[in-house]
């Protein structure tokens, strides 16, 4: 669809900061004039801006750092963490992504005995630290500041040998052409290897997720076991989870 073009192109242009019409059109395969004409609205968004040969992030020299990020949509992101919550089983061990939702889940398994969450997002891990019942494994290597989170190859190597009970997973876009979707590369991979070997898969995405593609597919959308939000979802992803046997949770509007 054209707006899943529209948004891929203007999270690819926030990525690599400034970006030539030729660049775009090869990476996104339609002619230049397609993507001077996508330009055109984009622009009207206030996110992008012209320049010589090209385009440019209005912020391409200040990425939105997760300090920034904690503060948005925060009532929506204790509600999923407060949903989350019921996969949760004592004596499980858990993969909490990295974000500002998933770190929400955590206040709500203090009641439970022997649980494990494996890791590399310094939110999670500050925030798991204020519980002292649950047991924590992080994993470490290079910190990227944006993301908050850690990676490399020894993530990697570790994530390949581990199996765990539930991955609770987080992306910047989710589609159904697309499926799940980041910004970037080195955390898209530590997405995909984790989420090849648990045993259950859990989305915890806002709203504000949903129609919405980032240039890295990590993962489809069928292979999910459950999507947990803030809000109903749009009718074409109830009926494709619904399709796909996809457990869809969010918090119902008092009647």
């Amino acid at each position: 669809m054209r707006l899943d073009r529209l948004n891929s192109i203007e999270q690819y242009i926030l990525q690599e900061g400034t970006v030539t019409w030729e660049a775009m059109a090869a990476h996104f395969g339609v002619s230049v004039n397609t993507i001077r004409r996508d330009i055109k609205e984009l622009i009207a968004r206030g996110t992008i801006r012209k320049v010589y040969g090209g385009v440019s992030s209005v912020n391409a020299n200040a990425p939105v750092a997760i300090q920034e990020r904690q503060v948005r949509n925060q009532e929506e992101k204790r509600i999923i963490g407060r949903l989350a919550a019921c996969f949760v089983q004592s004596g499980q061990t858990i993969f909490l992504d990295s974000g500002t939702t998933t770190p929400c889940l955590i206040p709500h398994l203090a009641g439970l005995e022997n649980v494990t969450i494996v890791t590399h997002s310094l939110p999670v891990l500050y925030e798991a630290s204020h519980y002292p019942s649950l047991q924590v494994i992080a994993l470490g290597g290079s910190y990227n500041p944006t993301t908050g989170s850690y990676g490399g190859i020894s993530s990697l190597n570790y994530l390949s040998r581990i199996s765990v009970d539930i991955v609770f997973i987080a992306a910047t876009g989710v589609s159904l052409d697309r499926g799940l979707t980041h910004t970037a590369f080195s955390e898209a991979e530590t997405k995909r290897k984790i989420t090849e070997n648990g045993k259950k898969i859990v989305l915890m995405a806002d709203h504000t997720k949903f129609g919405v593609s980032s240039p890295i597919t990590f993962m489809q959308f069928d292979r999910l076991d459950a999507i947990v939000t803030d809000t109903k979802p749009a009718e074409e992803f109830l009926s494709e989870a619904g399709r796909c046997d996809i457990r869809v949770l969010w918090e119902e509007e008092p009647e």
